[in-house]
């Protein structure tokens, strides 16, 4: 009975997480830089409907990218939990759930990304508008998703403080990489904050989001590279167990 029971080894979890947070990474750059980037044009909706309607595949694939990217994450919630819960079941619980409300309201946030596509393809009821009201329309879409990204990553932000305690305390990761991923968690924060409450801000304080690349990319090469120290994460499990 304890043998079927018995669940992957904290090394390959570890490594799993890390090519998780890759995964990611890299799809979240790509979406931003590579798609979005080119496309959207702040302030000219006439000129952001043209460039959808020209690159329409392109655009769609913005879609694709943030889909994984949110689909990972709830994986990769789950197995971050596992990591971390020997340091406390609590926290490491708290993080997950965090992470899991994040993930949901970035993947309800894709809607108002495709409904600028929608309105743009003059389908149903958008048939019935003229060109400027369905592109003055679709712009006011593309900006509410812009927000509901930055409202996601209050959760996120939640989410990385408690991580990057578990991560300092855990002793089985590198406590620097608690530390990049404390104050990684201050930068979205303070981002998202200022998004909603002093908008005129978010170009100045843009810089700032370099320290949460550093701290994510950080964790991510760490696991996928390194894993967990076996000798401190028998230590901790084995003092979990006696403590439960």
């Amino acid at each position: 009975m304890v043998a079927g029971r018995r669940e992957a080894s904290p090394q390959a979890i570890a490594r799993f997480a890390g090519v998780l947070y890759l995964i990611i990474i890299v799809f979240g750059l790509a979406g931003e830089l590579f798609i979005r980037s080119g496309i959207v044009v702040s302030g000219d909706a006439a000129a952001t409907a043209s460039n959808i309607m020209e690159t329409g595949g392109l655009f769609r694939a913005g879609f694709l990218t943030d889909s994984i990217m949110f689909l990972s994450d709830v994986a990769l919630a789950v197995l971050l939990y596992v990591l971390l819960r020997p340091v406390s079941k609590t926290i490491s619980l708290m993080a997950m759930c965090f992470r899991l409300a994040q993930s949901a309201v970035l993947a309800l946030n894709l809607l108002h990304y495709h409904a600028a596509i929608i309105l743009l393809s003059g389908t149903g009821n958008a048939a019935a508008l003229g060109a400027e009201p369905v592109n003055a329309l679709s712009s006011f879409f593309l900006e509410l998703y812009s927000h509901g990204y930055d409202l996601g990553l209050l959760l996120f932000g939640l989410n990385c403080l408690l991580l990057g305690y578990l991560v300092y305390r855990s002793k089985y990761l590198p406590r620097f990489v608690g530390v990049l991923m404390i104050a990684a968690a201050f930068v979205y924060l303070l981002g998202s904050y200022v998004r909603f409450l002093a908008p005129q801000l978010v170009g100045p304080i843009a810089p700032i989001y370099l320290i949460a690349v550093v701290a994510e990319v950080s964790l991510c090469l760490w696991l996928l590279i390194k894993g967990v120290k076996m000798s401190e994460w028998e230590r901790a499990t084995g003092a979990s167990l006696s403590a439960g």
